[in-house]
């Protein structure tokens, strides 16, 4: 099955310093899964439903290189911090390291015995993180492709993990509807922060699994986006939510700070995302135009534009300062 790709401009519009984005048309076809921006934010990757991991030039919006060497759907895809690696989850059960110049892959990871649904390296480079849904979270070293440890605790799918900016802890959150912090060095969860619970949970608990977590620049606070419809920001060091961020009408899917640390996004099966105030919580923007789930969404590295990927088989690139359309879509 193919589809389009299309890029929407009101004019010839600047997407990162120096690179002028032309209109175009591409073919091919597939829900967006997980999305992530290179470190110099010339590039953004995807991991899609028809088993690809993609590489795009912001430039031209072409893919620089194209993989299907992954046998089932990818659901999350994260750059080494050096940029000269790339990381993808797969329901295959593996991760693989891809080559970000020639789009080799390097290296396959095993040992989960289920879907690896999230992966993230430590902001040093020397670790990776994965969290699946055979209720582990794996730590491998990022040089030999060895596990070093595996952590347990959870009592269902792990969805998400993200390292804390200084690398000395881990998040990770969970269907089981549980935030869990761990030591990045020992392995032990040192907090479990619950708090997305609601009629609808009581119901039905499957309905409050955390879909995403993010640590704000800064490492005091993380966010947490679930099935409940809402956003909560915990205090990192004593767990406590300090605010619940109430707007969507559907499960938010992923969860973004800005670089500077002042704002934050969001994206949900109700189809729009939501930029955030950090600091007081309000809703400051509301972004429509997806047609399907926002699945993933990913800040540049400047701060200057966010990326959302889609259900639609769209990656679209807004720009922060006025996000009221996008500057770019890609139908992958």
């Amino acid at each position: 099955m193919s589809t389009t790709i299309y890029i929407l401009l009101v004019s010839t519009l600047l997407l990162t310093s120096g690179l002028r984005v032309p209109p175009s048309t591409i073919q091919e076809g597939s829900y967006v899964l997980g999305i992530a921006w290179s470190k110099d934010g010339g590039n953004i990757s995807s991991g899609s439903s028809d088993n690809y991991v993609r590489q795009w030039d912001v430039l031209t919006d072409k893919a620089t290189w194209s993989s299907s060497e992954h046998t089932q759907q990818v659901w999350s895809v994260a750059y080494s911090p050096d940029g000269v690696h790339l990381a993808s989850a797969s329901s295959d059960k593996t991760i693989r390291i891809w080559n970000t110049t020639t789009g080799n892959c390097v290296q396959t990871l095993t040992g989960h015995t289920d879907q690896v649904s999230s992966v993230a390296y430590s902001p040093d480079g020397a670790h990776l993180a994965s969290g699946s849904s055979d209720l582990t979270i794996r730590i491998w070293d990022a040089i030999t492709g060895n596990c070093v440890q595996t952590l347990t605790g959870h009592t269902d799918v792990v969805r998400s993990v993200a390292y804390s900016p200084d690398g000395a802890h881990l998040a990770s959150g969970s269907a089981d509807s549980t935030l869990r912090i761990w030591d990045a060095v020992t392995g032990n969860s040192v907090q479990t922060l619950t708090g997305h619970t609601d009629q609808a949970c009581v119901l039905q608990p499957s309905w409050c699994q955390l879909n995403s977590v993010a640590y704000s620049p800064d490492g005091a606070h993380l966010a947490s986006g679930s099935d409940d419809q809402t956003i909560r920001i915990w205090d990192a060091i004593t767990g406590n939510c300090v605010q619940t961020l109430t707007g969507h009408t559907d499960d938010v899917q992923s969860v973004a700070y800005s670089p500077d640390g002042a704002h934050l996004a969001s994206g949900s099966v109700d189809q729009t995302i939501r930029i955030w105030d950090a600091v007081t919580g309000n809703s400051v923007q509301t972004l429509t135009g997806h047609t399907s789930y926002v699945e993933s969404v990913a800040y540049s590295p400047d701060g200057a534009h966010l990326a959302s990927g889609s259900y639609d088989k769209t990656i679209r690139i807004w720009d922060a300062s006025n996000a009221l359309r996008p500057l770019v879509s890609i139908q992958v």
